[in-house]
């Protein structure tokens, strides 16, 4: 009898706990629905998908997941919004912005999915509070691309694709094309907002080097353009994560001369066929050659017949020019490649994005093979020995699933001041590491995230001291802001910004005050208490003893 009572009570419990939530899901939520229909312009009616504990729109899950990139972050046990917006006009962003400040409901903002820690699209539960509430403001339907010939510029929504993008610059011009990256499917907002790499960057800089305007939205609602948000925010919005300050609707920006027949090329080596002296002979050819050429150098473990586990490099990229010419300067620079006509394809420079098997209207897919995946990221100063070169082969073919690929710098990175916008990786860099690894099942998770850290760690000699990582590779484990403190923020802004990300907190204290753009890696505000003031004064005089200006 008394079991029976216990029994009742709890469930009675459960179902008051349960109404509680269900209360509090609507006390939070109803407002927030009430604003978005309030602010919603009737021309164009706003649509929204809802997750609540009251109300389950079917669509919902199918929304959340046509664009989440990395498989960690479509499990069961992963937080999920609560509402998503898929703003179709400029109204709707402006009313999410104004609605999520004055309920001071946490949002987060998506274009591709592709950010590597789903930072666009969901909470870490490494966060304190697990029950936290957020809304997704997803860009996806803001896709408009502009393009000026006469000015050789083209605007475009940030919700578009590269792809897009690169589709309708090559429909439009056989001899222009722009600098970003070689996946389609990334979306234009957080690429560009992070700075954008791609294998034009030798020849004309990152992405976020070439915008020349951008329409914002702020915390008040309010649109500005480059003369009206000033320079200031200008500078912060290009390579600084664009949505630490707000919604960017669009960028406009400078395309840049590409040659009617451009060169993709591809040799592939084995341990066994000199890749140690060849990997020793790239990282002096690759930084120093010809701006027209990019030329990469990606590793793996593979597994032969002959000779079990060997390390694969594959020597490969793009050449503004033709095979030809290719040809003759890779003869003269690093003749022991041995780069022939044969391994050389020549085509446009749209056709080079989608390889020489595809139409150029592939470009327009978004379909994406959504995977298990772990990046880190690292930047060489100085030339790696051929005895690091053979250990690192030894650490990979222990570890066996990680991958390595290195990305040239030099030429045009070469010319462009630290401080010209947030991304600091310049003068100094010979080229960056992105190390990978993959997986097929759940429970693979935590091995492949051991071995992801173990060659992080094993790298440390070889890399920058200050272990720079490329703000576009979201890397949580440099740091997570939980608390949104100055603190925290720190730990992991210097790693991606450098003494910039100084500059980046004064601006961020100054548009977004009260800090409603933030996730977990954004640019914190300034400590109320002055500790912030006084690390200004102490490393302005520690850079100010090397010659070097800091920026504020």
């Amino acid at each position: 009898m008394r079991s029976s009572i216990s029994l009742l009570c709890l469930l009675l419990l459960s179902l008051l706990l349960l109404s509680l939530l269900r209360e509090s899901s609507d006390s939070t939520w109803k407002p927030f629905e009430d604003c978005l229909l309030k602010h919603q312009d009737p021309k164009f009616p706003l649509i929204y998908f809802r997750n609540l504990t009251s109300h389950r729109d079917p669509p919902f899950s199918s929304v959340l997941n046509a664009y989440v990139r990395n498989l960690r972050f479509n499990s069961s046990t992963a937080l999920k919004p609560s509402i998503i917006i898929t703003a179709r006009h400029e109204s709707h962003v402006k009313a999410a912005v104004i609605c999520g400040a004055t309920n001071k409901i946490q949002m987060k903002i998506r274009s591709g999915g592709h950010d590597y820690e789903g930072s666009s699209y969901r909470v870490d539960n490494n966060y304190t509070n697990p029950n936290v509430q957020f809304f997704i403001l997803d860009m996806f339907n803001l896709r408009d691309i502009e393009i000026n010939l006469t000015a050789k510029t083209a605007r475009v929504q940030t919700g578009a694709t590269l792809g897009e993008l690169y589709y309708k610059i090559a429909t439009t011009s056989q001899t222009l094309g722009f600098p970003a990256g070689t996946c389609p499917s990334v979306g234009v907002g957080g690429h560009i907002g992070g700075g954008g790499f791609g294998n034009m960057i030798r020849k004309y800089g990152l992405s976020s080097d070439n915008v020349v305007d951008a329409g914002i939205i702020v915390a008040n609602g309010t649109l500005l353009n480059r003369t009206s948000m000033g320079e200031d925010l200008f500078w912060a919005i290009r390579g600084g994560g664009a949505a630490s300050f707000g919604v960017v609707l669009s960028y406009t920006v400078k395309l840049v001369p590409v040659p009617e027949i451009v060169t993709t090329f591809k040799v592939v080596k084995t341990l066994e066929e000199n890749v140690t002296n060849l990997a020793f002979k790239w990282q002096d050819v690759a930084p120093n050659i010809t701006e027209d050429l990019f030329l990469k150098l990606n590793l793996d473990v593979e597994n032969t017949e002959r000779e079990g586990k060997t390390i694969r490099a594959s020597f490969e990229g793009l050449f503004l020019g033709t095979c030809h010419r290719l040809v003759k300067i890779l003869s003269d620079r690093f003749p022991e490649l041995g780069l022939k006509e044969s391994n050389c394809n020549e085509m446009s420079w749209a056709q080079s994005l989608v390889g020489i098997d595809k139409p150029i209207e592939a470009l327009l897919s978004r379909s994406f093979s959504a995977s298990y995946f772990k990046g880190k990221s690292d930047y060489v100063e100085k030339p790696i020995s051929k005895v690091g070169f053979d250990g690192i082969w030894n650490k990979m073919i222990k570890l066996k699933d990680v991958k390595l690929y290195f990305y040239p710098y030099g030429g045009k990175m070469f010319t462009i001041p630290a401080s010209e916008t947030p991304f600091p990786h310049r003068d100094k860099i010979l080229w960056k590491i992105q190390y990978g690894i993959n997986w097929k099942k759940p429970d693979e998770e935590k091995a492949s995230l051991d071995k992801s850290m173990e060659i992080y760690d094993y790298m440390a000699q070889f890399v920058s001291e200050d272990r720079r990582s490329f703000f576009p590779y979201r890397d949580h484990t440099l740091g997570i802001n939980i608390n949104y403190t100055y603190e925290e923020g720190r730990k992991y802004g210097l790693k991606y910004f450098g003494d910039n990300f100084y500059r980046l907190v004064e601006i961020k204290s100054k548009v977004d005050a009260a800090n409603f753009f933030k996730n977990e890696q954004s640019i914190p505000v300034k400590n109320r208490h002055g500790d912030f003031d006084e690390l200004i004064s102490l490393v302005t005089e520690k850079k100010g003893k090397r010659g070097r200006k800091l920026i504020v």
